[in-house]
């Protein structure tokens, strides 16, 4: 593997050792359940708008 593909693999790697799925719901709770509800209102109206976007090219 090249050095440009290498780094963003082991940058990965790392992410998913250091953040497993029971420390985000932690998180996630520590913070409040609204926080965690405006947070996800957010990233689906993102994902909606961007959809929205593409459908009309």
């Amino acid at each position: 593997m090249s050095k440009q593909r290498l780094f963003p693999v082991m940058i990965s790697m790392a992410v998913i050792f250091l953040f497993s799925g029971c420390t985000v719901v932690e998180g996630i709770f520590k913070a409040g359940m609204w926080w965690a509800f405006f947070l996800v209102a957010i990233v689906v109206a993102l994902i909606l708008w961007i959809i929205s976007k593409a459908r009309k090219k």
